[in-house]
């Protein structure tokens, strides 16, 4: 049975997408089947694996609210063993329209589990609030990455989502678990970035990943070429910080399985 991981925090701009498209593409390339749901209406994971959204003709939209049988939705990426749930602007109605109905909360997780078991692991990348669709991706999952921007607001919002877990714990989905804050847009030349990890750090202590994804020209490229940063620069820092979580996230769950497992992948700090 595939694990299911949302990646979740209502602050935007700190990398959620990013974590989503790249952590899903290395597992992939790492040859674990991987699926990666889209359940933003902005759809930037759709796009950022090279869908045009104007072509969408189904999506996620469309099985949570028509109930649209799932497997005729995905699509397959560029990326070999990298298949996507396409989202489209419509999602943004789908709160209003699921607000009535019955069971409204556990939508995603009927949605996911007819094709649970043809995937080693599925991530979610979650909208930046914690609605309707949100609650619907934690309902869903086995565990939540928090992606934390190493800047001065860091932890601004952070007591808020996970108060928002404790309730979706105690309230609809108890095998939730945090599966870690992965620190990001890290520049080791700044002072405020190191203060704000190690300010981290001491508060969450093991929860914290011990990979950091650094600030990276190359990350912030591939979008607008609609590809994750392997597919892009496979030896940007970037994609080398995204490999060593994906070992990371398989190591912490018991499921690595490549001969290199105890391998990390070096990162050229002048680049």
């Amino acid at each position: 049975m595939g694990k299911i991981i949302a990646i979740a925090n209502q602050k935007g701009g700190v990398g959620k997408t990013t974590t989503a498209i790249n952590l899903a593409c290395s597992l992939a390339v790492l040859d674990y089947k991987t699926m990666l749901v889209d359940c933003d209406p902005q759809a930037n994971a759709t796009s950022g694996n090279g869908f045009d959204l104007k072509n969408i003709q189904l999506s996620v939209y469309d099985s949570l609210v028509n109930g649209t049988d799932v497997k005729s939705i995905i699509l397959e990426t560029e990326t070999p063993n990298l298949s996507i749930l396409p989202a489209h602007l419509d999602l943004v109605g789908a709160e209003i329209e699921l607000i009535n109905h019955p069971n409204r909360e556990h939508k995603l997780l009927n949605t996911l589990e007819p094709i649970r078991d043809d995937y080693d692991i599925i991530i979610i990348d979650c909208s930046p609030s914690l609605g309707l669709i949100t609650v619907n991706a934690l309902s869903a999952s086995d565990s939540v990455i928090v992606p934390v921007q190493c800047e001065f607001f860091a932890l601004e919002g952070l007591g808020k989502l996970l108060n928002t877990i404790k309730i979706v714990q105690s309230k609809l989905n108890p095998n939730l678990k945090i599966e870690g804050i992965l620190m990001t847009m890290y520049d080791g030349r700044l002072r405020l970035s190191n203060q704000v990890v190690e300010e981290v750090s001491n508060h969450f202590a093991e929860m914290v990943f011990e990979t950091i994804i650094h600030r990276n020209t190359r990350l912030g490229e591939a979008p607008s070429v609609g590809k994750p940063v392997l597919l892009y620069d496979a030896e940007a820092k970037g994609a080398l910080n995204y490999l060593n979580l994906a070992k990371e996230v398989l190591q912490r769950n018991d499921m690595t399985k490549i001969s290199n497992k105890d391998k990390t992948f070096e990162i050229e700090e002048n680049e």
